[in-house]
Parts: C-alpha cells; sequence; structure tokens
C-alpha cells in the first residue's frame, strides 16, 4: 500500500507552501488534467494525520468526475490500494468549497468491500 505525493505538482512558495522534507506527504498540489484538450487544474490538498491518507480535490468551475477522480487516486495511491468516497450522516456535512470532493483511505484498517459480483459480471459485459 502506498500514499505517494506528485512533489513536481507541489505549491512550494507563498503563505500554502510545503517541502516534502518538512511537512511529508501534506501540502498543496496544482495538478493538470490528463485530457490534453481540457485546461482544468486539479488543486489537491493531501494529509496523512491522525490514521487516515486524505486528498480533498477541486476545480475552479466544477466538481471532478468520476474519471477524474480515477486519475487523482492513481496519481496519489497504487492500483491495489482502495479508497472511498464517504456519503457522511447530513449532520455532519463539512462544505468548505462547493467544488471539492475527498478519497480517503484508513491507514491501519483494511477496507471492506463487497464481492465483485455484487457490482456486475467479473471480466464481461452484458
Amino acid at each position: 500500500m502506498s500514499f505517494n505525493c506528485p512533489d513536481p505538482y507541489r505549491v512550494t512558495r507563498g503563505r500554502l507552501g510545503t517541502a516534502r522534507s518538512l511537512h511529508g506527504n501534506n501540502g498543496i498540489f496544482v495538478i493538470p488534467s490528463p485530457n490534453p484538450k481540457s485546461h482544468i487544474l486539479f488543486t489537491v490538498v493531501a494529509s496523512d494525520g491522525i490514521g487516515w491518507e486524505h486528498v480533498s480535490v477541486s476545480t475552479k468551475e466544477r466538481c471532478p468526475t468520476w474519471n477524474e477522480m480515477c486519475f487523482i487516486k492513481a496519481t496519489f495511491w497504487g492500483p491495489e490500494d482502495c479508497v472511498v468516497q464517504f456519503h457522511p450522516p447530513q449532520a455532519q456535512y463539512v462544505n468548505n468549497h462547493k467544488y471539492a470532493l475527498h478519497l480517503w483511505r484508513p491507514v491501519a484498517v483494511d477496507l471492506p468491500f463487497p464481492p465483485p459480483i455484487l457490482v456486475g459480471l467479473v471480466g464481461g459485459e452484458l
């Protein structure tokens, strides 16, 4: 399992700048879309404290799409790491940015997930 922040995209200057040597995986990263036709930049706030690895992903104009979140997941975690998006009880909602989505992975716990057959046919299409 891995949580690895892409240092080439790390914000290192200004009030919110960080350095891997001082802050580890914690920091802000500005990552261009993998789509060459898109001019979208993802602002990613990454942290790995209190038993959780976490990224907050936002753009200026809209929420990230499923494919974009998959790209961010692959950028920060390995292909066999399981990360989740939570839909907490409404009383626990926190919304500091209307276009932000979050990915989470607990550090000391293996996440349970349903068998693939409950989602659909493995290796085939209907």
